[in-house]
């Protein structure tokens, strides 16, 4: 009797695993076909990535000047905010627009300031101006983009156009970049259950073979290389879809959970009420987060639009993230929404995490090379994918021709 148990266990698990078989190839040719036609912009959208992971470093590094100053001697301090704004908004015409502020990212780095400059026709030109933040004195200005041309004019800026865009503009580029992006989770998720090892060979399914063929070393290559990789893989790529398509995915997330998005809020124009400054709005958010260091100010470019405040290094208790943003109406100075995890509802500490996971900040310099990482892994995937389709092509043309010839004879 027990042998006879023994048998029909052993046919079960036979059967079992041969249904598993058959099922597992209708993923893996799903897994094929995306990887053959969506591979190459997985392949750019992780050198970019990567690029981009240190894009204020490499920048810095091709441009020091006028990107980086000259750190005084002893505890220097910065010039007051309000100087350093008027030093930028000055060398530019009155007709500009000031958009944007990225406070110094350490003590040698320049304070920068873009600006939106009208042309006839309604197009327009982006600039950056650089400030010394010691000294509250222009030390030089840049070109970055012209309405129209798709290229931008700067190599860090060319990159971040080609990873969230495809070059192709806001629209229809970012809904390109969101599509792509949603297919390769799919790319992903695939890939890893047919690496899952059916048998339990657990071991083998994480290491590159010794001394093996070419064949087997490629493969070995493809999977462990996607296996490691997928951890990081699967919240950047779905990071980079909120980011593109927020409008698109805040409605998903409020079935589970209530959302708010910043750029949804508006300020309120009220008679002969003039708007603050960008220097005020980071006196509002500091008082409201006194630690830290601001990293971001985004400027108010229309009536109803807000001011936002995004500082790093904020620390709270129980709080993992430091990150924070506060929106202010532009005549008032009235708070209307933070972006705190300490406070948030789930769907709204979720899409706080988004940015943070993407760019790897979330976990300092071992988030960043992390990312960093899994984005050299993408051109990887894509070239050890094709060689081994390739290959496979290969086996199958030279068995085809071997069982014609058996036939013939």
């Amino acid at each position: 009797m027990i042998e006879i148990a023994e048998t029909v266990s052993a046919k079960n698990k036979s059967l079992r695993l041969t249904r598993l078989k058959k099922r597992r190839q209708l993923w893996l040719s799903i897994h094929l076909w995306l990887g053959l036609v969506l591979g190459f912009f997985l392949a750019i959208f992780g050198i970019t990535g990567s690029i981009l992971v240190f894009h204020a470093e490499i920048d810095e590094l091709l441009n020091p000047t006028p990107l980086t100053v000259a750190q005084p001697a002893g505890n220097p301090s910065y010039k007051p905010l309000p100087d350093i704004f008027q030093a930028g908004i000055l060398s530019m015409p009155k007709q500009d627009q000031l958009t944007f502020a990225d406070y110094p990212r350490n003590g040698e780095a320049a304070f920068k300031l873009s600006f939106s400059e009208p042309l006839a026709a309604d197009r327009t030109q982006n600039w950056q101006v650089y400030v010394d933040p010691y000294s509250a004195k222009v030390i030089g200005k840049r070109l970055m983009s012209s309405s129209g041309n798709p290229f931008p004019k700067t190599f860090i800026g060319f990159i971040f156009e080609l990873h969230y865009a495809l070059l192709l503009g806001k629209s229809p580029g970012y809904v390109i970049v969101g599509i792509i992006s949603a297919l390769l989770i799919i790319s992903v998720l695939t890939g890893l259950i047919v690496w899952w090892p059916l048998t339990g060979k657990w071991l083998q399914a994480l290491i590159i073979k010794r001394k093996a063929s070419t064949e087997r070393f490629m493969f070995d290559l493809h999977k462990t290389s996607g296996f490691y990789s997928t951890l990081v893989l699967l919240p950047v790529l779905f990071s980079g879809i909120y980011m593109d398509l927020p409008e698109n995915v805040v409605p998903v997330l409020e079935l589970f959970s209530p959302v708010t998005y910043r750029y949804w809020f508006h300020s309120t124009p009220m008679p002969n009420a003039e708007s603050i400054t960008m220097a005020q709005a980071v006196t509002i958010a500091d008082k409201r987060y006194p630690s830290g260091r601001p990293s971001s100010i985004y400027g108010a470019t229309s009536p109803t639009s807000t001011y936002t405040v995004c500082k790093n290094g904020v620390e709270e208790s129980g709080s993992i993230l430091q990150r924070r943003c506060v929106v202010m109406d532009r005549y008032s100075g009235k708070i209307l929404d933070v972006d705190d995890p300490t406070v948030g509802t789930a769907g709204e500490v979720f899409t706080h995490w988004q940015w943070p996971l993407h760019s790897g900040q979330a976990f300092g310099m071992t988030g960043r090379i992390l990312v960093f990482l899994s984005g050299l892994a993408c051109p990887a995937l894509f070239i050890t994918g094709m060689i081994r389709w390739l290959q496979k092509r290969k086996a199958y043309a030279i068995k085809a021709t071997r069982c014609a010839r058996q036939s013939s004879m």
